[in-house]
């Protein structure tokens, strides 16, 4: 808030009329309480999905400290617990389960983004931290959240301890957000740049986590249930922090412990969704045509139980519990948006002109035919369990301030070769629908960050944009639609008042996909 209330002295060297200046300032500090509001709803959603409380909500060890309990299932202890994981929270869970284990945990391999563990250092988050002597092996890699050599060395380690367990031992599998890429082991012939190519691809097209997913299970040796199939017959606990919309345990990380129920057709299907099937490598097209022919089937995981131990819903529950607090109506729209990120910021511009025409009593009933233009586009976002109905008789029955809250993942489709995230991208686009619908005398915000702390390849966690974002953009000769084209919504942010419109975290050791916060308040 500090660095935003940095542009007030610029305002004051504004030729203004006196009843303008003191109607700007007003509007301002009427803003930059909304962002300190949302900042703070944003740190309690995350808050509630850190790994170590997560953990230990899951874990339990009886009086004995002889019998590990996960919810209602109970595992012999007698030093043969395994661990391995994989993801951007896996450290602290690592940290928290080992600290719980003590002596019962014989060894572990963790798979981590590169830079995870220096920058937890430096933030003195010492409980997402390992001890010095741990028996836990740390392996970073998959910068920019991409597969690498690194990697691949992490990988084929885990597979090693996975194959050497017996009857007797008990695996326990750490998944974050950020796991498949951090889990490369392709199926020779394909090796890990053609692997990569393709992942790259499909992502610039824009194609969906699952679909993502999809491909990279087909061609890995741990996905899709490999890691559970190598792990046999040791007993497999798969502790799940979901970063996938609806938590399906066999799309998180690409399903390590679930078998795959998707075909060879399914993978098929999407490259000819995304005009690559012509071009893939022979390596690609031989592992296919392998699995297409393969009489054992998929593997069985029977000897496997997997566990959700936290997702965005938690986090959207936590910050709804939060806004109320702070004397809000607060509504979770859905914790499953998804979708192209251009539609998306069309949905929260018009619901937000949408949400005058309730909160305005002058305004009551003038708005039937943006009624009908939002629930059309809801319509085509087919958002699941959407609570667009609620959130609108919220607004027209209580007059007051609302916050309406979401979670899920939009989707970029690459044009430009700026940077920024999705996050920032859709504040971005947000705060351009703002200024298309007049919001009167109605404040609004809306806040997008990622969970994690970081927004694609920068350091920011997201943005927050009011209505009166493109006017001043203009007064800084900043053109809106030029970053958009190029998809460099972080340059734009960082030029805007001196980044003030930026919501920055660090690393904060968790992954439950993104946060939306939208702000109505009446004036």
């Amino acid at each position: 808030m500090a660095a935003a209330l940095q542009v007030l002295p610029r305002l004051a060297r504004a030729p203004l009329h006196p009843l303008l200046w003191r109607g700007s300032v007003a509007r301002l500090a009427s803003s930059m309480a909304l962002a300190e509001q949302a900042r703070q709803l944003f740190e309690s959603a995350v808050g509630a999905v850190l790994p170590g409380p997560m953990l230990h909500r899951a874990l339990s060890l009886d009086p004995s400290g002889r019998q590990l309990k996960v919810r209602d299932r109970s595992f012999q202890l007698r030093q043969n617990v395994y661990l391995v994981g994989f993801g951007k929270a896996v450290m602290g869970m690592a940290a928290a389960a080992e600290e719980l284990l003590g002596q019962h945990l014989v060894q572990g391999v963790i798979s981590i983004p590169k830079g995870i563990r220096a920058a937890m250092e430096r933030a003195s988050k010492q409980e997402m931290l390992l001890k010095p002597h741990s028996r836990v092996q740390v392996f970073e890699g998959a910068e920019d959240n991409l597969p690498d050599r690194d990697a691949l060395r992490a990988a084929l380690a885990i597979r090693q301890l996975a194959e050497g367990l017996t009857a007797d031992d008990l695996l326990l599998v750490l998944i974050s957000g950020g796991g498949s890429a951090l889990l490369p082991a392709p199926i020779p012939p394909v090796t890990l740049e053609e692997k990569q190519t393709l992942t790259r691809l499909l992502a610039a097209r824009g194609a969906t986590i699952q679909e993502l997913n999809t491909i990279r299970k087909a061609l890995s040796q741990l996905k899709g249930g490999g890691l559970a199939q190598a792990a046999y017959p040791a007993q497999v606990v798969s502790l799940i922090l979901s970063d996938v919309v609806g938590d399906p345990v066999e799309v998180i990380a690409s399903g390590p412990t679930v078998a795959s129920s998707h075909s060879v057709q399914d993978c098929l299907h999407i490259l000819n969704r995304y005009g690559l099937r012509a071009a893939l490598p022979r390596s690609v097209k031989t592992v296919l045509s392998r699995a297409d022919s393969d009489p054992h089937g998929p593997h069985a995981c029977g000897h496997v139980l997997n566990v959700i131990i936290g997702s965005n819903v938690l986090a959207l529950a936590e910050a709804q519990r939060q806004a109320e607090a702070l004397g809000y109506q607060a509504v979770v729209l859905s914790a499953a948006m998804q979708g192209d990120v251009k539609s998306m910021a069309q949905f929260y511009g018009l619901l937000a002109h949408v949400a005058r025409t309730r909160l305005t009593p002058s305004m009551a009933g003038a708005s039937v035919e943006e009624d009908a233009q939002l629930h059309e586009l809801a319509a085509e976002l087919q958002i699941p369990d959407l609570q667009l109905e609620e959130a609108l008789e919220t607004m027209a029955w209580g007059r007051g301030p609302v916050c309406l809250l979401a979670g899920g993942e939009p989707t970029v489709q690459l044009q430009g070769s700026g940077r920024g995230g999705r996050n920032q991208e859709l504040a971005l686009r947000v705060g351009a629908e703002l200024r298309r619908w007049p919001l009167g005398q109605i404040d609004v915000l809306f806040l997008s960050g990622g969970t994690d702390g970081q927004d694609g390849p920068t350091e920011a966690a997201g943005a927050w944009v009011t209505p009166e974002l493109a006017s001043q953009a203009a007064a800084e000769g900043l053109d809106m639609a030029t970053f958009l084209a190029h998809n460099d919504s972080h340059t734009f942010f960082c030029r805007l008042q001196g980044g003030a419109h930026l919501l920055h975290t660090g690393m904060t050791g968790t992954n439950v996909m993104d946060t939306h916060l939208l702000f109505l308040r009446p004036q």
